[in-house]
């Protein structure tokens, strides 16, 4: 793995944990900071890991983009790091790895929407969420994109519109995060969760994660469209010619590469 300024980047068995490490900017997303998670995702990507752990050093898992960055910028500027910004989140949903946040302490704005770009969250008990534009003076637009498809309609408004904090209690319960454990325990749910979202064929998963985000939020009879030609495709792929046949066996699989 590369080494990076901002990120910490370890891999321990299939596993590839990326730590934001700017705990004393509150891991604020500068464009430096975006730049070296989108290029440890790409990195990741053409690894044979099977699954990322999204985390952040510090009290604070990530306050959003950095006002620093941002209020020295331009229109063109502004727009250009937003765009970074939104190919990262693009990016985390792209890769064939399962990707989890790792959430404790807060996760505001550009944070929250790390957090439902992932695709699995666990929050320890004492995390907080909010998209603050919403009492500011810098609405929270870009953030609200997959926030919104995680929680609903109402919810985000109420999230964007009122700024406040919500807790990881209210997180789970609006669809925000998978799981929330006492602090201590934060790791090991990690873990177990990820374990088993890794579970089975590295190749079919990957296609599954792929098919998974280009149907969601389409009309259903545009994503049944997708859905069965994917399918369909798809059971003729070693993976599932070996699940079905271990299955019908009634032996363990030995999934290909």
């Amino acid at each position: 793995m590369a080494e990076y300024e901002h990120i910490l980047v370890k891999r321990d068995d299939a596993t590839v944990t990326i730590t934001m490490n700017r705990a004393a900017r509150r891991n604020s997303l500068s464009e430096a900071h975006l730049a070296e998670l989108l290029a440890a995702f790409e990195e990741t990507a053409t690894t044979d890991a099977t699954g990322v752990v999204l985390a952040g050093a510090g009290p604070v898992f990530s306050a959003g983009h950095d006002f620093g960055d941002v209020a020295s910028r331009d229109l063109t500027g502004v727009r250009s790091l937003l765009t970074l910004c939104t190919r990262l989140m693009r990016t985390m949903e792209s890769v064939p790895q399962v990707v989890i946040a790792r959430v404790h302490g807060l996760a505001t704005a550009a944070g929250c929407q790390l957090v439902a770009s992932c695709d699995l969250a666990v929050a320890a008990a004492s995390a907080g969420f909010a998209l603050p534009g919403g009492k500011g003076g810098w609405f929270c637009h870009t953030p609200a994109v997959p926030v919104a498809r995680a929680i609903g309609r109402k919810r985000l408004m109420e999230l964007a519109l009122t700024g406040d904090v919500i807790d990881a209690a209210t997180a789970l319960e609006w669809g925000l995060v998978n799981r929330v454990v006492p602090d201590e325990d934060l790791d090991a749910a990690v873990a177990d969760l990820l374990a088993r979202a890794t579970r089975g064929s590295r190749a079919s998963k990957a296609l599954g994660k792929q098919t998974l985000y280009a149907q969601l939020d389409r009309p259903e009879a545009d994503a049944y469209a997708i859905a069965v030609e994917v399918m369909a495709a798809a059971s003729q792929t070693p993976a599932a010619r070996e699940g079905m046949a271990s299955f019908l066996e009634k032996r363990k699989p030995e999934w290909p590469e």
